[in-house]
This record gives structure tokens, C-alpha cells and sequence, in this order.
């Protein structure tokens, strides 16, 4: 089998969570995949990140001038794959449009773009740039989901919303669960730890926090905590960004909270490794992967209830509404006042963790290539897979 694959990620210098799903699947991928021929498509933004690619690959590198190379790309890159006479193309960053004579599969990580015009642009920025990046991509997935002969997503809630939203064939969008990279791990260096404690100047126990995920209720929640346990800790936010919340300015301001932009990776699973919890109200994920990279870590996870984090979580974590400041309290409380509950949690974790891999979801995006390729028609749940 011929596939092609939309690798452009991997040649943006990109973060995030589409960057992770395409920088852990495709290596997995190509390790299973040594009876195809696999086409992976970028372009020269930035120096591709995978090297020393094995025979059965070949990488096509498509010019880059600026942005609207990208959207050129977004609509002719069929071109390239019909030379290079693709049987499957997949999309893995939410649309994208196979040549005629392909498969096309796309992995729609959530349904925010496919929701309603209005409710995408009222949950973003309202400055003329984001608005007019988020209609694209909103006209771009909705065009592209159409011509799709099938599409993956990272949960079965994801799986729900987006064929609630698009009308697509509910027995046509496969859930294949993401993974944690096997970098997150937990590190037990006193001395490595110590050097992270003291280049943040980390001199009390801590929370952390990502400071793009409803930071509000957890400030709201600190402030509901007894005056002692506030004394002995503090919040550790992280953001890849510095447009944080106000509330997060207001807390580091008053010196209950740190906020860290864009740490190190290795610093970052340093800090999951030494938190007291990790906490993560979310409103609204597709997937959740930050929850993994905390268990995995040995951080016990204190959690939203909402759309696919208790997929994730298991019963490997406390869950509370992600708008309950003071359910959310009593959860800290009882991670920070009880050792025997954190240590609980931390085992749960650890295991909970260990059930996902990247190989599973390389091997299970295989499978859906297999089958796109024998019928158009047939179900494709036999495809996904949930953790053991």
C-alpha cells in the first residue's frame, strides 16, 4: 500500500497537542509499517525533524515562502501525492484534501472546528487575526470532512461530538486513543530536581498547573484552602505562552503562584515528577494528554469531569466539575493533608499510564488504512482501541 501522509507539522517547529499526536505516530508508524511505502509531505519552513528515515520512506518537501505557502499547500498538495500515486492519504492535523483516486483519512482531534461559525468565534479572541485564522480553519475541515472517506479522533467522546456536529457516518469516525511520549517518565535524581528547585527558585511544596486551562477556578479554589496549608505550598503554572488569565497574574502578584513560560521539556517532567499534585480543571478537552504526562510522572492527578478526561483518567484520578472552586478545594486538601491518598493516587497513575503506547495507536491507524482501502462502507470500530 502507497500512504501519504500530511507531515508539516513536523517541519513547523510547532508545540502542541497535534504536534505530539503527528511526532509520536508517524515514527511508531514507520517502525510497523516495513511492508508499505509511506510519502511524507512537508515543506522547507523549518528543518524537518525526523532524520535517518529507512527505505520504505520517502520525504517530499514542498517550498516555503510564507504563510500563504501553507494555505497553497492545504489545497494542492494532492498533486504531489497523485504523482506519487497515493492509494491512502491521511490528513492528522483536522483537514486536508487527498487526490482523486485516494482514500482520504483525517484525524479530527476534537469538534471545535466543525462547530457552528458563531460558537467557534465566541470561545476565541476577538482581534481580526484570530478571528479570521479560526473561520478558515472552520470552512477548510468542514470542506474537507465532506470529501473524507474516513476519519480518526482521540477519544470515543471526541468521536461523539464530532458526529453530532458533522453529520458523518457515526460508524465511519474511529476513536484511536493518543499516548503520553516515552520521555515522560519519573525522574528520582535528588540532584537533578534540586537543580530544577533552584534554578525556579521552588523553595516550598507546590501544585502544578497548566495556566491556559481554566486557571481561574483553581485560584479561586486556593483561596477556600486553610491559611496553614497556603503557607507551606504554592501553585506552579506552566504556560507555552504569556497571555495568561488574569487570575494567574493576580495570584503570582500576591505571591500564592509562580508561573513559568515555556519551560524545558526535561524541566517540565522534572516538575510533574516533584509536584504534590498535578491539577487540571479543564473545560473542554479532546483527549487530555497533559493528564497522562503527569501520571506518568508520578504526579497525582486532580481533574475536570468533562468531555473526554475521565476516558483518560480512569480511576487513576479526582475528578470535580471544572466550575466547583470549592469541590475542587476539598480535593487538594485531600491530596496535600493525606500522604497515604497521594501515594494511592500516584500507583494508580503510574499503572493507568503505562496502558497507553504509541505503538498500539500506530498499529491501529494501520489497521484503519486497510480497511478504508477494502470497502468505503463497512464499519471501522473494529480499528480503535481502548487502554488494557
Amino acid at each position: 500500500m502507497r500512504i501519504g501522509i500530511d507531515a508539516r507539522y513536523l517541519s513547523h517547529g510547532l508545540v502542541g497537542g497535534v504536534h505530539t499526536y503527528i511526532a509520536n505516530f508517524v515514527p511508531a508508524l514507520i517502525a510497523l509499517a516495513t511492508e508499505h511505502q509511506l510519502f511524507l509531505y512537508a515543506d522547507t519552513k523549518a528543518p524537518f525533524e525526523l532524520s535517518d528515515l529507512p527505505k520504505h520512506v520517502t520525504l517530499r518537501l514542498l517550498p516555503y515562502r510564507n504563510f500563504a505557502s501553507s494555505i497553497y499547500h492545504d489545497w494542492f498538495m494532492a498533486r504531489e501525492m497523485e504523482r506519487d500515486q497515493i492509494a491512502v492519504a491521511h490528513f492528522p492535523a483536522n483537514y486536508g484534501f487527498a487526490p482523486k483516486n485516494a482514500r482520504a483519512v483525517i484525524t479530527l482531534h476534537d469538534a471545535i472546528n466543525i462547530m457552528p461559525w458563531f460558537e467557534i468565534i465566541r470561545g476565541h479572541a476577538k482581534n481580526a487575526r484570530t478571528m479570521t485564522m479560526m473561520t478558515y480553519l472552520h470552512f477548510a475541515t468542514l470542506t474537507a470532512i465532506r470529501r473524507a472517506d474516513l476519519i480518526l479522533t482521540v477519544s470515543a467522546h471526541a468521536a461523539g461530538d464530532i458526529a453530532r456536529y458533522s453529520h458523518f457516518a457515526p460508524e465511519k469516525i474511529v476513536p484511536i486513543l493518543s499516548a503520553q511520549s516515552s520521555d515522560f517518565h519519573r525522574i528520582d535524581d535528588t540532584a537533578a530536581l534540586n537543580d530544577v528547585r533552584q534554578r525556579y527558585g521552588l523553595t516550598r511544596a507546590f501544585v502544578l498547573a497548566d495556566a491556559l486551562k481554566n486557571p481561574g477556578t483553581l485560584v479561586q479554589a486556593w483561596q477556600l484552602l486553610n491559611s496553614d496549608l497556603r503557607a507551606l505550598h504554592e501553585i506552579v503554572f506552566f504556560a507555552r505562552r504569556a497571555d495568561v488569565a488574569p487570575e494567574v497574574r493576580g495570584a503570582v502578584a500576591e505571591g500564592h503562584a509562580r508561573l513559568l513560560i515555556n519551560p524545558p521539556r526535561q524541566d517540565l517532567i522534572a516538575l510533574y515528577s516533584m509536584a504534590n499534585a498535578f491539577v487540571f480543571p479543564s473545560w473542554i478537552e479532546g483527549f487530555g494528554l497533559p493528564i497522562l504526562e503527569a501520571m506518568a510522572c508520578g504526579a497525582p492527578v486532580i481533574a475536570s469531569n468533562r468531555y473526554a478526561i475521565p476516558e483518560v483518567a480512569g480511576d487513576a484520578a479526582l475528578l470535580v466539575d471544572a466550575q466547583d472552586a470549592r469541590a475542587l478545594a476539598e480535593r487538594i486538601e485531600q491530596i496535600l493533608n493525606a500522604p497515604a491518598e497521594a501515594e494511592r493516587l500516584r500507583g494508580l497513575g503510574l499503572t493507568r499510564a503505562a496502558q497507553f503506547s504509541w505503538r498500539k495507536t500506530a498499529q491501529c491507524i494501520l489497521d484503519s488504512y486497510g480497511q478504508v482501502m477494502q470497502t468505503a462502507t463497512m464499519g471501522f470500530r473494529s480499528a480503535s482501541h481502548a487502554a488494557d
